[in-house]
């Protein structure tokens, strides 16, 4: 019979804590739990309970990653809030300085360290723009639309923000340099409000959203035009979250008859995967794909509910037993 080694290259070994990372088809003893584990993959995707924000709010926004995601603003319901807090994988940190203009409905960009917010109802509808650094918040160009329940994608220096509600719902498109913002004459094929988007700004997706009614419509941007896809959403939803890029999105949450709806985009069509924990909308989303974050929004009243998601084909550490 051929041993392990020579089958996987890989001594098995004995270790007290399980590697960080482990490799496919590793195999290693833990003497502590006394387990003998293996490295492997995950066939379905699932979401699990994080750490719950500090304060609960709905109608915010967020953005960067799994591991290093900024929220920021919101409803409480009322009145609105600046409150930015920062999540480090495991648990939120407020931030004593908040946004300068406290608003819910947002839209927002970039990374933890360096977020763009833009739009959203102050009240009433606001263009102002803000930058973060990981610290603070910095007044930046403003909008040329006024309006709330947008969405956006892209970093702090090349920003898109697109869609919302003036009223009447619109399809406006606005490009960001780090200073400026630039109105795109070809906005959304579907002007709507309370939708979701995710990408970069030459590379950008929007799905979801009002458009009386309720809708799927999904289009990509290519840094120029919108394109519709046909294939929409399995679900039409309004106040939902997204992540991801253009061609590998996560779409959760939302107004419908599942608020907990959960589903992936491959660059041509909609799957839906394992929903979320707690069904909710008007609630923010961040990372990829593979590694989501959903936290805030409204179960009936404002939720600090934090969820993160792991995609199949995430590394899972697997514990051997004896069959």
């Amino acid at each position: 019979m051929a041993d392990y080694i020579n089958i996987y290259g890989q001594d098995i070994l004995a270790v007290e804590s399980d590697p960080a990372n482990p490799t496919v088809g590793q195999i290693w003893y833990n003497t502590t739990s006394n387990t003998l584990k293996g490295g492997g993959l995950t066939t379905a995707g699932s979401w699990a309970t994080g750490g719950n924000m500090n304060t609960a709010r709905f109608a915010l926004t967020g953005t960067g990653t799994q591991t290093a995601a900024v929220a920021f603003g919101g409803g409480l319901p009322s009145p609105v809030t600046s409150a930015t807090e920062e999540y480090n994988g495991t648990s939120w940190t407020n931030n004593p300085t908040g946004l300068n203009t406290a608003r819910a409905f947002l839209g927002g960009a970039g990374t933890q360290t360096a977020a763009l917010a833009f739009g959203g109802e102050a009240p009433p509808a606001t263009t102002a723009t803000e930058e973060y650094d990981g610290a603070s918040w910095t007044a930046g160009g403003n909008l040329n639309t006024a309006r709330l329940a947008l969405t956006g994608a892209g970093t702090q220096t090349a920003g898109l923000a697109f869609g919302g509600l003036i009223p009447p719902a619109t399809g406006a498109t606005e490009e960001y340099n780090g200073s400026a913002w630039t109105s795109n004459p070809t906005g959304l094929n579907t002007a709507r409000f309370a939708l979701a988007g995710c990408g970069t700004q030459t590379a950008a997706l929007v799905f979801g959203g009002d458009a009386s009614p309720w809708t799927g419509a999904t289009e990509e941007y290519d840094g120029s035009t919108w394109t519709s896809n046909p294939t929409g959403l399995n679900t039409a939803r309004r106040d939902l979250a997204g992540a991801g890029l253009q061609t590998a999105a996560l779409a959760f949450g939302g107004q419908d008859p599942v608020a907990g709806s959960t589903e992936e985009y491959n660059g041509s069509t909609w799957t839906t995967v394992n929903p979320m924990s707690t069904a909710r909308y008007v609630l923010a989303g961040a990372g990829t794909q593979t590694l989501g974050l959903a936290f805030g929004g409204t179960t009936g009243s404002p939720t600090a509910a934090t969820e993160e998601w792991t995609g199949a084909g995430s590394p899972l550490t697997i514990t051997i037993t004896a069959s």
